[in-house]
């Protein structure tokens, strides 16, 4: 039987993008609402989560993710607005949107999805919205009333650009102190 790990395909957060969100997250916990916070050098764009994978599959999937990044060429990509899903009155997940044009962001998910639909992977459902997730909410008091009014207060929030020029391969460890991330590859996009 062959190792296993849990792994996902992202775009790592720029520097002053991870500031700012940092500093929203500080806003944000000032509401009291028991949310797990992801700590800011762990903030990125997942493009892709592919669970538990085959460590001897990790080769095919790079070079998959190799031939989708090949497609799109570097680009910008702003971050701003604070948000939750399902929603602000009933946030379960809280994040940091992206704003501006969204077609770059979107031929590469679904370069990558292409790719790996041919190693197997089933396609996202749902339609992709560019995030980077700042948060988790444990359990539900009065303190999410204050977490929403808060989000709302930061709709417009801007956080920089991040610079997008390559994709990682991450695998994903749960911790009792969190998630530990370890790049496994990286694929560098059209013109980097």
């Amino acid at each position: 039987m062959s190792q296993t790990i849990r792994a996902f395909i992202a775009v790592e957060a720029g520097n002053e993008v991870r500031r700012a969100a940092g500093e929203l997250i500080e806003r944000l916990r000032t509401a009291g609402a028991d949310v797990k916070w992801v700590a800011p050098e762990n903030l990125h764009l997942t493009l892709k989560f592919l669970g538990d994978v085959a460590l001897t599959d990790t080769a095919r999937i790079c070079e998959a993710m190799e031939k989708a990044a090949r497609e799109v060429e570097p680009f910008g990509l702003e971050m701003a607005g604070a948000g939750a899903f399902p929603s602000v009155g009933r946030p379960r997940t809280i994040w940091l949107g992206a704003s501006g044009d969204d077609r770059p962001i979107l031929a590469l998910v679904e370069g990558v999805e292409k790719r790996l639909q041919k190693l197997g992977f089933r396609r996202e459902g749902r339609r992709f919205q560019a995030h980077l997730t700042l948060g988790r909410l444990r359990r539900p008091g009065p303190e999410v009333q204050r977490l929403g009014e808060l989000l709302k207060a930061e709709a417009n929030r801007a956080a920089g650009t991040t610079a997008v020029r390559e994709i990682v391969l991450f695998s994903s460890q749960l911790t009792p102190d969190g998630p530990l991330y370890a790049p496994l590859g990286r694929a560098q996009l059209g013109g980097a």
